[in-house]
């Protein structure tokens, strides 16, 4: 297997998402636990922004219709955040579209919906 790209990144995204987790537990909505990261964030310094908006070019069209990503992290990575009962194939479709719409490389779709913290990465 190659080398994981960010990980030092990722690893410091994911326990922020395991503390939060471990404190709220699941159940709560999806805002609940963007609104913790945003305050983990913010206290370890971690670079953000929340519900960046992308532009969606199709052969040159800007259309109407644009994305939003939960967050994008140190200016590279789309963090994604579920609080459902399990990461389903349409959360991996968006996190590709995020990925290609904003040329980054790698999505972190993270699901507090779960006992367990759950989470998957989609590399472009």
């Amino acid at each position: 297997m190659g080398k994981l790209i960010y990980k030092d990144e990722s690893y410091k995204i994911i326990g922020k998402c395991m503390e939060i987790h471990n404190n709220l537990g699941a159940g709560f909505l999806e805002i609940v636990y963007k609104d913790a990261l945003e305050l983990e964030f913010k206290k370890a310094n971690i670079p953000y922004e929340r519900e960046k908006m992308y532009d969606v070019n199709y052969k040159g069209v800007i259309l109407s219709h644009k994305f939003y990503a939960d967050f994008v992290v140190y200016d590279k990575i789309i963090l994604e955040i579920k609080g459902v009962s399990g990461i389903a194939e349409e959360f991996t479709a968006q996190a590709l579209n995020y990925l290609k719409v904003s040329g980054n490389r790698l999505a972190l779709i993270v699901n507090f919906g779960e006992m367990k913290l759950n989470y998957k990465r989609i590399v472009l």
